[in-house]
This record gives structure tokens, sequence and C-alpha cells, in this order.
């Protein structure tokens, strides 16, 4: 009989790898100029006594405005310009792929997030590949207008990647540079790019957590657009769909197989089938196989990575 130890074995998880502390910051920046610079030196200063080595990377995604010559006035940043405007997520992936630290961390330069929540997020980096500020603090200034429509994308975030997620699209977050670069080929040049990297690190089962913080008035005029709920609202179903197919192929049979059951048993008492409860389950039927066959193609694919 073999012996063992008294001792717990520690078992790390591969992304929990230890990395070194150190940590870039990627600031995308369009027509900011009133307002990056600020940044720039608050990020600076609370970074200074974090002790984290780090650089700044302020990203000019095209401005028109002088945001490049703003950014790059405290002399704390590498500033890079774009000729031509290419989207958020296009100048958050140019500056990860520019960074020199294992870690990554983005804000953005309007003074939303606040830079004193920093540390909170570099402390829980051990345990996890992404932290998240969540937009749950005592002081959160979301406009009245887009409660409703992030309520909504959140809570379908949540139920089709099966775990609570407070915030899909926070633009405070710290992830692994390698966490990034699994997913880059997801990851889309607009607005959706926080929102894909959040739903495919929880549909992956990556070390996430989120750490609530304030959310300050913007400064200068919002980039988002009323149309850009749908815009979310697909990419969520979207990139459900890539990972965890059945999460919406198999509700979305069942509600057309209840529809055509509900009308078979009515056509039954009328003594008059009709064609439209045959057609509903065979939509039925054809939706889940679909949904089978999807699911076992994100399956190979998950075991290719």
């Amino acid at each position: 009989m073999t012996e063992y130890a008294l001792e717990i074995e520690q078992v790390v998880d591969d992304d929990l790898l230890p990395l070194e502390k150190a940590v870039t910051i990627v600031v995308p920046a369009y027509n900011e100029a009133a307002h990056v610079a600020e940044q720039i030196v608050n990020v600076d200063r609370v970074m200074r006594t974090s002790g984290w080595e780090y650089e700044i990377i302020v990203v000019d995604d095209g401005s028109n405005d002088g945001t490049a010559e703003a950014a790059n006035e405290p002399g704390l940043a590498r500033v890079v310009r774009r000729v031509q405007n290419r989207g958020y997520g296009a100048a958050l992936k140019l500056g990860v792929r520019l960074a020199n630290h294992p870690w990554i961390l983005i804000t953005d330069a309007d003074g939303t997030y606040p830079v004193e929540a920093i540390p909170l997020l570099l402390a829980r980096s051990e345990t996890n590949s992404m932290v998240v500020g969540a937009r749950t603090g005592d002081v959160v200034k979301v406009p009245f207008v887009r409660r409703p429509a992030k309520w909504f994308l959140n809570r379908l975030a949540s139920y089709l990647a099966a775990r609570d997620l407070p915030d899909i699209n926070s633009g405070l977050r710290l992830m692994r540079k390698s966490l990034i670069n699994r997913y880059e080929h997801l990851l889309p040049d607009g607005f959706s790019f926080t929102t894909t990297i959040t739903l495919s690190s929880a549909c992956n089962s990556h070390p996430l957590e989120y750490v609530p913080i304030d959310y300050h008035a913007r400064l200068g005029q919002s980039k988002i657009r009323p149309r850009h709920a749908y815009d979310f609202t697909l990419l969520i179903v979207r990139t459900i769909v890539f990972f965890n197919p059945l999460k919406v192929f198999l509700p979305l049979g069942a509600l057309m197989a209840v529809g055509a059951l509900t009308k078979l048993i009515y056509d039954i008492w009328k003594d008059n089938l009709s064609e439209s409860a045959v057609l509903g389950i065979l939509g039925a039927l054809i939706v889940w196989a679909v949904g089978l066959l999807a699911d076992q193609n994100a399956r190979m694919a998950t075991r290719r990575q």
C-alpha cells in the first residue's frame, strides 16, 4: 500500500500560471484632446504607488482635434496615432500588440472610470485571468435612457453564459495578454470588443472576477448610439452560438414545439388538422438538429484550441 504525505497538494490552473507584476495600460482615444492628458496624469499617479512595473500606451484612433498632441504633452505615455478611425476595438488590439508586459489594463480617456479603482483590480490578478470593474458602486452616472437596454443585455448575457455577469461591457478591466491573444480572431473592431472578451472568458470557464466600481459622468460627447443596443444583442447571441449553441437552439426549438403542439391540439379538437401544426413540429425538429450539429462543431473547435 502506497503511503502519502499528510499535506494537501495545490493544483494550479493553466490559466493561473504566475506572471510578473508588469502591466501595460492601454488608453484608446478618439477626439478626446480636452481630457486625455489629465487622464494620463491620473493613471500615472496611481500606478507610481502600485508596486507594479508599468507602461502607458495611448492609441489615437484617427482623431481630428489634436488628441495625439495632447496625450504626448505630459511625457508619461507612448502615443501612437492612426490616420483613419478604425474603432474602439481596433485601437485596443493595436495597443495590445504593442504592449511589452504580460498584463493588459484598459481604461477610457474621458474620465468616466475612476483611476483609484485600478489597485483593486491589480490586487485580484493572481487568482484570475480577467478582473472587470463592474459599474455597480455607490456612484454610477449611467444615463437613464440607457439603463433598460443595459439591464436587458446583462441579463441576456448572464442567462446564455450560465453565470452572473453584472457588467458585460465595462471599459475598465485587467486581462492577461495571453487571454486576449487566444480570442483575438473573434474580437471586433468596434465597441463590442469588451462584450466579446467577457463572453469568451465566461463561456470557456476562464477565471473571471468582478470588482464593484463607481462610474462618473462622461466628459465630452459619448460615442455610443441607440443602434449599438441592437449590435450588442446580436453579438451576444452570435458569440454564445459560437461557444454554446444549445443555449440558443434548444429554447428556440422548444418555443416552436409548444406553439405547434398547441395548434395541433386545437386542430384535433376542431377535427381539422392544419399544415401549420405539422410545419411547426418539423421546424422545431430542424432547429434542434441544427443546434446539435452546431454544438458538435463548437466542441471540435474547442478541442483544437
